[in-house]
């Protein structure tokens, strides 16, 4: 097991550790436990949901994967087969080092989301899906969360994956209305990463966090109103950079 030991604290826009870092046999606290909680939560869309959670119940795994018959795949509409994907990961991908529990979660702005199905992901089939309808499943989030007010850990995934940067302004107003889905953040840095912005991409944040990709995953920031203030400026003025007339 990999045991990562704190090394450093520095100030200037919060402190940087390694998340997955050995607790001492301490055990987290309530609020961080409810934290991973929320963390974890996926949203579950509407669209004959009963229906689709049968088909996958009926799946028969085979090599590593869980996929639906391709038959009863193609029978499904646009809106189910969009269901299906949203809840259901097709490949198997065991973690084979175990990951101990994270202490203060609720009080960490990480580098990278929690994984979403456990030691399931997403298949190539399943993200070309995300990818090539790519207006269409921003349209069915978007109606979503402006619904729910909340923004599940496949919905955040699905924005990385297809660079949803148009979903930005709405991150921004959900995050606004509790402050406690700290991944929004994380969402929106990955957007300024991944398209590599360069206010983002020259900060300490970015170098604390993403600066060696073998931690990264373990990585993240002190939640404070500061690094909450910058990472939403900086978010903001990406977008509008990228909507100028």
């Amino acid at each position: 097991m990999k045991i990562y030991v704190l090394l450093i604290v520095l100030l200037a826009e919060g402190f940087s550790t390694k998340a997955q870092q050995d607790t001492g046999g301490v055990q987290p606290s309530r609020e961080s436990i409810a934290c991973h909680a929320r963390r974890v939560k996926i949203t579950e869309p509407p669209y004959n949901l009963l229906k689709v959670k049968t088909l996958i119940a009926l799946i028969h795994s085979t090599d590593d994967q869980e996929i639906l018959d391709q038959k009863k795949y193609l029978s499904l509409s646009f809106r189910e087969k969009y269901t299906y994907h949203m809840i259901h990961g097709e490949t198997y991908s065991q973690n084979c080092d175990a990951i101990p529990d994270i202490l203060e979660e609720d009080k960490k702005i990480f580098a990278q989301l929690p994984d979403i199905f456990g030691e399931y992901s997403w298949s190539e089939r399943q993200l070309t899906f995300f990818r090539a309808n790519r207006d269409s499943v921003i349209s069915l989030m978007r109606s979503s969360i402006n619904a729910d007010h909340q923004v599940g850990l496949n919905f955040k995934s699905v924005m990385v994956e297809i660079n949803a940067n148009e979903m930005i302004p709405l991150l921004i107003r959900t995050y606004q209305m509790n402050h406690n889905d700290h991944d929004i953040l994380t969402v929106l840095m990955l957007l300024m990463k991944n398209n590599e912005y360069p206010e983002f991409m020259l900060s300490s944040s970015y170098k604390k966090l993403y600066a060696d990709r073998e931690s990264s995953y373990s990585s993240y920031l002190a939640f404070n109103k500061a690094n909450q203030d910058l990472i939403i400026k900086r978010a903001l003025d990406f977008y509008h950079g990228l909507h100028k007339e």
